[in-house]
């Protein structure tokens, strides 16, 4: 199996268990990972993450988009590659130890992508780790290079990043980092959100606690952060 050929496989695998879970739906959403040449593989336009084929992906150049290859092949499959490519390269670009982007729009991430209510971090292990920094960006239309320059940012600043209006996008270093830091954020917002309707107060560790945590716990290498 090639490189390009695992990476599909994981990409693939990772579309379902976003389908499966309730981390995405319908058609919308797009997924990619980088190869080892340095371009990307992004899922194609209109795909439908739970069944995703051998053909549903495009070959893209963090310098001219997709690459002539690639688009040869796109072209004579009649696939092409997500509207959502430049900010997936923004992530690529500025973040060179990112090796996976996922975005999609989960019904509780998304409710607070809608909303002004902030995603607390200090509430378990998992959220302390991957929800550590999530950063809001400002509405712009889908595939828009507004947003692929409003993501561009943002992107060192965070792995999670809330978009307006319009879903979320997390990335990390590979696919399974990336698809547990997703999975981490909507069972936290789902969390805020029934403990709310029930009337449940949420205990919220101090900030001190989480910083206590993430640099002495082991439980992960401590992430460094543009200022």
């Amino acid at each position: 199996m090639t490189g390009r050929e695992k990476t599909a496989a994981e990409l693939r695998a990772a579309g379902k268990y976003m389908m499966d879970n309730g981390l995405a739906w319908g058609n919308a959403g797009n997924i990619s990972a980088r190869l080892d040449d340095g371009s990307f593989l992004i899922t194609a336009t209109g795909t439908f993450l739970g069944e995703l084929g051998e053909d549903d992906f495009a070959e893209c150049s963090l310098s001219s988009g997709m690459s002539g290859a690639a688009s040869q092949a796109a072209a004579a499959i009649g696939k092409k590659p997500s509207k959502e490519v430049p900010m997936h390269a923004a992530i690529y670009e500025e973040r060179p130890e990112i090796g996976a982007v996922l975005h999609a729009s989960p019904f509780y991430s998304t409710m607070f992508a809608c909303a002004a209510e902030p995603i607390p971090s200090g509430l378990f292990v998992e959220t302390m780790y991957y929800l550590e920094r999530i950063e809001r960006v400002g509405y712009h239309h889908p595939g828009s290079a507004a947003l692929g320059e409003a993501v561009r940012e943002k992107a060192k600043s965070a792995n999670v990043l809330l978009l307006n209006n319009h879903g979320v996008l997390v990335y990390d270093v590979n696919v399974k980092e990336a698809r547990m830091a997703l999975q981490t954020l909507e069972m936290a917002c789902r969390m805020v959100v029934e403990a709310l309707g029930a009337g449940i107060s949420l205990n919220r560790l101090p900030k001190t606690v989480e910083r206590d945590f993430l640099e002495r716990s082991g439980y992960r290498a401590r992430r460094t952060w543009q200022p």
